[in-house]
């Protein structure tokens, strides 16, 4: 996919280089040619079984800790998933 800037009626170069760069990113080019440069095996259904498996574990654990009290409640809507807010 080509990102295509035109240089804007007295644009400098250097924003020209800014809006460049920022298309890029939106783009994703950079992030897509990273990603392809090694090859990753595929799961085997076993690895998907037991990643699900620790992962309803792990589930039920944090609700269990949630539940008796030893484990603070999440806030919603924090706009990070599922990562509770945290003011420092």
């Amino acid at each position: 996919m080509a990102v295509e800037v035109k240089r804007k009626q007295n644009e400098s170069v250097e924003g020209l280089l800014r809006r460049f760069s920022q298309r890029v990113l939106q783009s994703r080019v950079v992030f897509r040619a990273k990603a392809g440069r090694y090859r990753t095996k595929p799961k085997t259904k076993r690895q998907i079984k037991e990643s699900a498996l620790r992962r309803k574990y792990l589930r039920e654990k944090r609700n269990y800790l949630q539940k008796i009290g030893q484990l603070p409640e999440e806030n919603q809507g924090s706009g990070f998933g599922n990562r509770p807010f945290v003011k420092k």
